[in-house]
């Protein structure tokens, strides 16, 4: 029986008890702004119990709201009282006069605040009911997409005229150069005192941006999750009440095949950023007169009425990136600009990691977390997103280019260059020069320097380099307000025109600059820097390596109403929350954390941590032993055996691209891979992403065809690597992934000077607990999550079935297994000798086989 006041549900279908668990805890999360950590294995119906649970809250969240405006606004007797109680917050904070006041004057301040109050509630319910209205009247227009098609040609058609009636007796344009020119600059102080006495006021500005409503923000790392949520949503029943915008970056929602060709993301950003800047550019007067500028390429798909249309129609249906942009290209509108117009009166926002988490591309989305509810999915490596947002990397040959643009284009216009935009561009330059200095040469590609890697803090960094005395965070806010690295971009030097030079200036060198240049800004205990110095200068590099994740995390912990991280397997919880959560300033009692186990029923999986091989050798795969041959042919053995009796597709996961070449390298000479193949077609992870696809349907279709034709063949084995491309977000479900073999614990390497940074890092400033080091702490959590995320790619459903072998004595060690996920590790068991293993195995498919007679 549902408790009296119980959030209700709506649901798909019947959910499950620990879905409707889920739910409950995260509406409470929501309701009381928490910081959620939430794990729900592949096959729970995550994303579903996010959706359902999270629009729920904000269902109710608006309605309470509503019913406090109306209570407040009623006209009976208890109004004053009402509103009174409103303010007492405000009120009580406010520390009383020293000279007591008179009645009416108290009187008069109160029914003032009143009165303020309940005109800023009416001009809310007004604004609130107009976005309502506004929102039903787009859902109801069945005409709109042709209506917004029918102007799009008039549109069209206007620009034809105004093209065909250009006087050409009216001469040229303005210089096309002029817009490269940077304007006058302005510091800060300087700013903010010509504001002063020229009446100045950002209040203006504020009043004319658009409320945003109340709502939620979800992020995830790929553009493929995010479209998986949004179908979600579309089979919600929240999807005929819902707002969503979808938001991707340029290259990912461009429909302009002009821009779209330029390939790579800077390209693509910079060539939209001056066919606005084309658009808006204003007519020059010169002699009194007006004067037209030189025809310019203008964006066709950025007409006001046509975002303005989009915009809605966005808001009026829930639609993933691919279907809108499918109507963007029909209605001839950008959807890009159009997305980010949505956000203020969005519900639900959708969007990948880097527009939320940096705080630079937040602002310049128009993403505001202040109040609002953020949930970060597949956030099991959310430190490590963090960390490599907020880091920086510049070669050689980037910092020669960027000095070279930047000193042409100095000379260039240097007579037309204000004195303050010199004197910033002069710094620029020897900061630039500074760092090449760094990595053993100067502005030179051919300079010939010794090899070597050094880790500095980033104090000594700039005194090495000789630019302490520059101060960063001005030049930091000179990159934004004069755009320099956009205006050198577009003008490129002359003589570098070459295909090749085109390519390698796809990474824009100025913007790798400023980024770099950001980075430096960092405390200086919050991250190092890695100078690797390799035969010349082009080839030589520096990397900024941001240590403490949280102090960027920070911000959007205190902003948000309430955050939510989210995850199939987020353990180990412990190190994840000493780290990110407590080091931002989060206290205990704002953290929650709920975890459910698996809706398959425990006779579904067979989890086996396995000790040893066929003939008795102990399996323990360290650095000393790994490579012996009767290691490998041990491991051999082993999986000969489990390719006899289990069916369908096997995955088979090694703990780095090495030693797999290494270890299959043994089995070909010995004739393991032979004998293997005789019982399953063997397949092995591609080297480039996009044959990706194409080996998961070969590695699918031999599967079936074995099903079908009942040969010699069983299915398939396929061979990958530990956090490679087939480790993360790749679904093995039913036949596809029988059976999870993981040889050996994949440890990072413990010689990298970033991680030996990282880990010195972290033994300083962490807390020391359960008799381990921090550092010590860090190495076994990146194992034991990347063995989660890769054990994690089969059972995906309720009627799905596997084994897992863990082939390494040390799963066996307490510590290890508590680090396992809590549905895995409740079944675990463990065989120091192969033939009960083996045994347990057979007897676990004989029974799947015998259920499906």
């Amino acid at each position: 029986m549902e408790e009296a006041g119980a959030p209700h549900f709506p649901f798909p279908y019947q959910p499950y008890p620990i879905q409707e668990q889920f739910m409950q805890a995260l509406y409470g999360a929501l309701e009381h702004g928490k910081v959620g950590i939430f794990e729900s294995p592949t096959g729970t119906g995550k994303s579903l119990s996010l959706i359902c649970g999270a629009l729920s809250w904000l269902r109710d969240h608006e309605e309470k709201r509503r019913q406090e405006a109306d209570r407040l606004l009623q006209g009976d007797g208890c109004t004053s009282l009402s509103i009174s109680s409103s303010l007492s917050t405000t009120t009580s904070s406010t520390p009383p006069s020293s000279s007591a006041e008179p009645d009416w004057i108290t009187d008069f301040v109160q029914k003032k605040a009143e009165r303020d109050f309940v005109s800023k509630l009416k001009d809310e319910e007004l604004r609130r009911k107009k976005r309502e209205e506004h929102l039903e009247m787009i859902r109801n227009n069945s005409q709109l997409k042709y209506a917004l098609k029918r102007k799009s040609c008039e549109d069209d058609e206007g620009v034809k005229l105004l093209q065909l009636s250009k006087d050409p007796q009216e001469g040229e344009l303005n210089n096309p150069e002029e817009e490269l020119i940077v304007a006058e600059y302005e510091s800060d102080d300087e700013s903010k005192t010509k504001n002063k006495f020229c009446g100045g006021d950002d209040d203006d500005e504020d009043d004319l941006v658009e409320e945003h409503v109340t709502k939620i923000y979800y992020c995830s790392r790929t553009h493929s999750q995010l479209a998986q949520f949004v179908h979600e949503v579309q089979k919600s029943p929240f999807s005929q009440d819902i707002s969503l915008v979808p938001l991707g970056s340029r290259q990912n929602m461009c429909v302009n095949e002009e821009v779209r060709r330029l390939g790579s993301v800077q390209r693509i950003n910079d060539r939209c950023m001056e066919m606005q800047k084309n658009k808006h550019g204003e007519n020059i007067l010169e002699g009194g007169k007006r004067k037209r500028g030189a025809s310019k390429a203008v964006c066709p798909y950025v007409g006001a009425q046509g975002l303005q249309t989009l915009r809605d129609t966005v808001l009026g249906a829930v639609r993933d990136i691919e279907q809108l942009l499918s109507l963007a290209r029909e209605t001839r509108s950008c959807p890009y600009y159009a997305t980010r117009l949505a956000i203020p009166p969005a519900q639900l926002v959708v969007l990948p990691y880097q527009t939320v988490l940096h705080e630079g591309t937040r602002r310049a989305s128009g993403v505001q977390l202040k109040g609002q509810v953020l949930i970060i999915d597949e956030a099991h490596n959310l430190s490590d997103v963090l960390s490599c947002i907020h880091s920086s990397e510049l070669t050689g040959a980037q910092l020669c280019r960027a000095h070279s643009q930047l000193a042409q284009y100095s000379e260039r216009y240097r007579s037309r260059l204000k004195a303050k935009n010199l004197m910033y561009i002069k710094q620029i330059l020897f900061v630039v020069e500074g760092l090449v200095r760094v990595l053993g040469g100067k502005c030179v590609y051919v300079c010939p320097v010794k090899k070597t890697t050094e880790l500095l803090t980033i104090n000594n960094f700039l005194f090495k380099a000789q630019i302490d005395n520059i101060n960063l965070f001005k030049v930091q806010r000179y990159f934004e307000k004069s755009m320099i690295s956009r205006k050198v971009s577009v003008c490129s030097p002359p003589g570098q025109q070459g295909a090749a030079e085109d390519r390698e200036l796809a990474a824009s060198p100025m913007m790798q600059v400023e980024g770099f240049f950001m980075a430096l800004t960092n405390a200086n205990t919050d991250g190092r820097v890695v100078l690797h110095t390799q035969g010349s200068v082009a080839v030589s590099s520096m990397k900024f390596l941001l240590l403490n994740p949280a102090v960027h995390f920070a911000q959007v912990l205190k902003d948000c109403r309430a955050v939510i991280i989210a995850g199939g397997t987020m353990q180990p919880v412990s190190d994840f929350k000493q780290e990110l959560l407590f080091s931002a300033g989060v206290g205990a009692e704002r953290i929650i954390e709920f975890s459910c186990g698996h809706v398959i029923p425990p006779e579904n999986i067979l989890p086996i941590v396995l000790c040893s091989g066929p003939s008795g050798q102990e399996l323990e795969f360290t650095f000393q032993n790994r490579d012996t041959p009767h290691m490998m042919e041990e491991t051999g053995r082993v999986l000969s055996n489990l390719c006899n009796v289990v069916p369908g597709g096997v995955v088979c996961f090694f703990p780095s691209y090495d030693y797999s070449r290494r270890i299959l390298e043994n089995w070909e000479a010995s004739g393991v891979l032979a004998r293997l193949s005789s019982k399953k077609k063997i397949f092995q992870e591609p080297k480039k992403a996009n044959q990706v696809e194409k080996v998961l349907n070969e590695f699918s279709r031999t599967i079936q065809r074995c099903a079908v034709d009942g040969g010699t063949l069983s299915g398939a084995l396929l061979f990958s690597v530990v956090g490679g491309k087939m480790s993360e977000g790749i679904n093995f479900s039913d036949e596809l992934g029988r059976c999870i073999v993981m040889v050996g614990m994949p440890y990072p390497n413990i010689k990298s000077p970033e991680l030996k940074e990282k880990m010195a890092y972290l033994d300083k400033n962490l807390p020391h607990s359960g008799g381990r080091s921090p550092g010590q702490a860090l190495i076994e959590n990146l194992c034991m999550k990347a063995v989660n995320q890769s054990i994690g790619r089969a059972i995906r459903h309720r009627e799905d079935y596997a084994c897992i072998v863990l082939c390494d004595r040390r799963y066996s060690r307490p510590a290890t297994l508590a680090k396992l996920p809590d549905w895995i590790r409740a079944h675990t068991r463990t065989h120091t000798s192969f033939g009960p293993a083996f045994a347990s195995l057979r007897r676990f498919f004989m029974e799947k086989k015998q259920q499906q007679l």
